[in-house]
């Protein structure tokens, strides 16, 4: 099998040898170039056709946003995003993501950051390389796509015939989780959670630009909050949120579970204790089998649980985990999530 081929672009020699030097040391893992900004990076992209891309943001002559939207245009291929620990950096990433971009992982900062930004990294790199590009193109398209403008949801408690809505994703989470919360009707007798793989810093922003393509009302959780029909929390990035009777939520700082935090399967495990059948879990895209563990949970209480099928995953790794289990009653397309999330709420809402 032939290495994957990566070419890393940063403006930071230190970033570039430090990357190089570490990817090249694994087997299956060749770096067939470096550069230093986007006008250098368009050029070897070009005759170099590295399988994957490693690139910053922030970098002179031409930067990563628009360095990305050419390279999307004229020569897709899957891309990482380099990106700095800020609410700047945030902003940037989502737009990023948006232009089609599959991943990012922190801009190290110290060099102890470094080695496990690089883990990440190698992970990453494998799980999108090989990707076909019709399927990218797809996934930049659906991206761009948001539901019917709708009427905020009127918010209230939950009721005894009330549903909880659980959504798990990793990597194109961000741009899967806008394409369904922008779809699910006002009116959807269910309060949602959902926990997506991100540092601390990026989960009040996609909070925030979920909140802007949804009828739910949707914030990062501060663990004070209760569950109400209408509403939408996310797990913060660096807590596992933990649901509980009566609406109540908390944040813990336990152990990462799969190597996150926070984790799918606390999530779907705590909302399978407390609401049993109540309860409707989602798995997107994403690496590994964070949220298995906690489907078997919810089906075992009752509850129901979808997959996004492989034909649109940007990685094909929870969903496969879940319904490799036999734990998925519904393994569907990122264009039909919402619509078949909003059947099994009213499903689960029969039994009730």
């Amino acid at each position: 099998m032939q290495p994957i081929r990566i070419l890393i672009v940063d403006d930071s020699a230190f970033i570039r040898y430090a990357l190089a030097k570490r990817l090249d040391a694994e087997p299956d893992l060749t770096v067939v170039g470096t550069a230093y900004d986007g006008i250098d990076a368009l050029h070897k992209v070009a005759y170099l056709q590295p399988d994957v891309v490693t690139l910053d943001i922030e970098m002179p002559r031409l930067n990563g946003l628009d360095t990305l939207r050419q390279l999307m245009a004229q020569s897709p291929r899957p891309v990482i995003m380099l990106s700095t620990l800020t609410q700047e950096g945030a902003r940037e990433t989502f737009q990023a993501l948006a232009l089609g971009a599959v991943d990012f992982v922190p801009k190290p900062t110290t060099t102890i950051h470094v080695q496990q930004v690089l883990d990440t990294l190698i992970d990453k790199i494998r799980s999108v390389a090989g990707m076909p590009m019709g399927r990218l193109q797809r996934l930049r398209q659906a991206s761009a796509r948001v539901g019917v403008p709708q009427p905020p949801a009127h918010t209230r408690s939950l009721g005894r015939r009330d549903v909880v809505l659980v959504i798990g994703a990793s990597t194109g989470g961000p741009q899967a989780l806008q394409s369904v919360v922008s779809r699910l009707p006002a009116d959807l007798p269910a309060a949602l959670v959902i926990v997506q793989h991100m540092p601390p810093q990026f989960t009040a922003t996609l909070a925030e630009r979920l909140d802007a393509h949804s009828a739910f009302r949707i914030r990062e959780s501060d663990g004070t909050e209760t569950l109400r029909v209408g509403q939408g929390l996310v797990a913060p990035g660096g807590y596992h949120l933990v649901l509980h009777r009566g609406g109540a939520v908390s944040l813990s700082s336990a152990p990462p579970r799969n190597h996150v935090r926070p984790s799918v399967d606390v999530t779907f495990e705590s909302a399978a204790a407390s609401y049993g059948s109540a309860t409707v879990a989602v798995i997107l895209t994403g690496m590994g089998s964070d949220g298995t563990e906690g489907a078997r949970h919810i089906k075992a209480a009752g509850g129901f649980v979808a997959a996004e099928s492989e034909e649109t995953c940007v990685v094909y790794g929870m969903p496969r985990s879940a319904a490799n289990a036999g734990l998925v009653d519904a393994l569907v397309p990122l264009g039909d999530m919402a619509e078949t999330a909003t059947r099994l709420v009213h499903r689960a809402r029969e039994t009730l």
